[in-house]
């Protein structure tokens, strides 16, 4: 039962941003504060133990669709939560202060729940679950991660043809602008490839990402009509918020780790060894197993309650929200990452050339 329950902590994070924008006089950062600095040092002191699933285990949590219930509490929650937010902005004033806080809390959100369950759902073959993964990728302004994140980067993490593999020796700063335009671009050129498989006119239900471009601009337009462009604007805020942590996140999940050629355009099957995996358990349970990264792409279709650790990968020496804030400091990043790079890869990799 524990098992099971421990997820409900993934909504610790929304809650407290419900009180961050109910008396944003006091819980402002609470979301803030317990994302990057509570949950570091409880991940510090909480000793690190991994477990192996049985197969007779498996097979019960599979057949467990409260499992999946914890998903779907996510749409509810995430539109819930901008509606609050749009509605107090457009009703209230608040100090700089208080909307500051208010915007990041809602952004958190927008990537632990937003794109982040998303992801997870985006992976699903049924259509109910793509279809919310969809909403609430639809609330963080990134639909286009639907398209690119599985047909693209499942394809080619850890090549080069990948905007969101980080390479080695490139800070964060410099990834960010190549990942967001690339990933773009990237989606793009996988959608009119599959139109033109199938036949498809550009304007034409099959084209997905004309559609996702429309209902995202009448969302921006929509907050608009309700509460005035510097409504609309903090909303973007948070939209971008949200990105820039999935980001970050991908930033983290591949960094400087390669798969061989074999072949033009062709590599070598992704291996554990090629994700980085954390094990801290407040890390793992906010992100509903996220961090178990290296059997997420091992197999992709694999639902996050059953994700497996494995002992050969590469480990990051602390959990997300800690390997988050390093990032953001290049030459600690790099004193912290490169030489577990180089002991994973054997040698600095020689596919991706290292960025200076």
């Amino acid at each position: 039962m524990f098992r099971e329950l421990k997820y409900i902590s993934a909504y610790s994070i929304p809650l407290l941003a419900f009180l961050a924008l109910s008396r944003p006089d006091v819980f402002a950062f609470a979301p803030v504060i317990f994302a990057f600095v509570l949950v570091p040092l409880l991940d510090f002191l909480i000793p690190v133990k991994t477990y192996i699933h049985t197969e007779e285990w498996e097979k019960t949590a599979l057949s467990r669709k409260v499992y999946d219930y914890f998903l779907y509490l996510s749409v509810p929650v995430q539109w819930g939560l901008i509606g609050y937010f749009v509605y107090l902005l457009t009703a209230n004033d608040y100090s700089p202060f208080q909307l500051t806080g208010m915007i990041l809390s809602v952004g958190l959100c927008s990537g632990v729940i937003g794109i982040n369950v998303a992801h997870e759902l985006g992976h699903r073959k049924n259509p109910f679950e793509q279809f919310l993964a969809q909403c609430l990728l639809m609330s963080t302004l990134y639909m286009h991660f639907f398209v690119e994140h599985n047909h693209g980067h499942h394809k080619y993490v850890g090549t080069l043809h990948d905007p969101a593999t980080a390479r080695f020796g490139e800070s964060l700063y410099r990834y960010l602008p190549r990942t967001l335009i690339g990933s773009y671009r990237s989606a793009w050129k996988i959608q009119l490839k599959l139109m033109k498989k199938d036949n498809a006119s550009f304007f034409s239900f099959q084209n997905k990402l004309l559609i996702f471009q429309l209902l995202q601009t009448f969302l921006v337009l929509a907050i608009l009509f309700v509460g005035g462009w510097k409504v609309m604007l903090y909303f973007l805020a948070t939209a971008f918020i949200g990105m820039i942590l999935l980001e970050v996140i991908n930033y983290i999940e591949h960094y400087g780790l390669t798969r061989k050629e074999t072949g033009p355009d062709s590599y070598e099957r992704v291996k554990p060894e090629h994700s980085w995996n954390a094990e801290q358990i407040l890390g793992r349970i906010i992100l509903f197993e996220l961090t178990r990264h290296l059997d997420h792409h091992y197999l992709s279709s694999r639902k996050y309650q059953i994700l497996r650790h494995t002992d050969n990968s590469p480990q990051l020496p602390s959990g997300y929200p800690t390997m988050m804030l390093l990032a953001t400091v290049p030459p600690l990043w790099f004193w912290v990452m490169n030489p577990r790079v180089n002991r994973a890869s054997g040698s600095i990799p020689s596919t991706f050339s290292p960025v200076n």
